[in-house]
């Protein structure tokens, strides 16, 4: 860090730890800002957007881990702007983003893991979930009724037992990617009530953000507590030692971009990864091309 840009983001301050019961009206939807200005803010922001770059590569040269983000978040949280400014300097060959919209005829056909487990990163790669299968037991347990259209068999569709199911399948899920090499980081953009109102009133007021906004939003928002009390259930469930989830407050976009930013930083810093070593037939074998190069 620079001297304008000294301040130190503590991941573990929004680390939900494993189950630690969550109300999240007792966690906070702003913070004290990490910059004081919007340059210094910029600043940390690119340099921890170099910083990742650097990381990025290195992660692709070892081609040992992926790592997988998930992004979750009530609408106009900022999971787009998030993912878009904190990967903008990560090369596109080692990342991929997917949005995880109403499932396809098709996707309805398997179980609900399976159209996100087509889309994991490979080694040495980095995959952004934008929403992902914990849309099914988020939205789903809101509505219930889309449950009961998915032909699954009766004695599955119990409403008292499924969801602590399905919570069961995701851990054993993501503990499986553990083993295997791929670490699991998931952000949960946590807004408040009122800064969604502002944000639904922006989208309304200003032409180049009328495309972002539907009907469909307002009626969500009626939902606004049974989706807390479902996202609280969630975290509580699913986050572990090994997929741990952050809840991260997004009523200032810039700060939690920042901390979003800090928290992916550090869970690449914890791999053990190297450039690959160049034995000594490699380096005599690059040595006689060189020889070629410099005739």
């Amino acid at each position: 860090m620079t001297e304008k840009s000294k301040t130190k983001i503590n991941s573990e301050d929004f680390r939900v730890p494993q189950g630690k019961k969550v109300k999240l009206k007792n966690w906070p939807t702003l913070v004290k800002p990490v910059y004081e200005t919007k340059e210094s803010y910029k600043e940390i922001l690119e340099e921890h957007v170099a910083t990742l770059s650097t990381l990025q590569r290195l992660l692709y040269a070892s081609n040992t881990y992926a790592l997988l983000l998930i992004f979750q978040g009530m609408d106009s949280a900022g999971k787009d702007g998030a993912i878009r400014h904190v990967m903008s300097g990560v090369n596109p060959q080692g990342c991929e983003v997917f949005s995880f919209k109403q499932p396809s005829a098709e996707e309805l056909e398997h179980d609900f893991l399976w159209r996100t487990t087509c889309r994991l990163p490979e080694r040495g790669r980095i995959g952004i979930f934008n929403r992902s299968y914990y849309e099914e037991v988020l939205v789903l347990r809101v509505h219930p009724e889309i449950l009961r259209s998915q032909d699954l068999p009766e004695e599955l569709r119990d409403e008292k037992n499924i969801w602590e199911q399905r919570y069961r399948s995701i851990v054993d899920l993501e503990r499986h990617l553990y083993r295997n090499g791929t670490r699991t980081i998931k952000i949960f953009l946590h807004l408040s009530n009122e800064e969604q109102r502002k944000r639904f009133l922006s989208r309304i007021d200003e032409p180049e953000k009328n495309w972002k906004f539907s009907l469909a939003d307002i009626h969500e928002r009626k939902y606004w507590k049974d989706y807390q009390e479902a996202y609280g259930d969630c975290l509580q469930a699913t986050s572990t030692h090994h997929a741990p989830w952050y809840v991260v407050p997004a009523d200032d976009k810039e700060n939690a971009r920042l901390i979003v930013s800090q928290i992916v930083l550090d869970g690449l810093s914890e791999l053990k990864m190297a450039y690959p070593k160049t034995t000594p037939a490699r380096r005599a074998e690059l040595q006689s091309i060189r020889k070629l190069l410099t005739k």
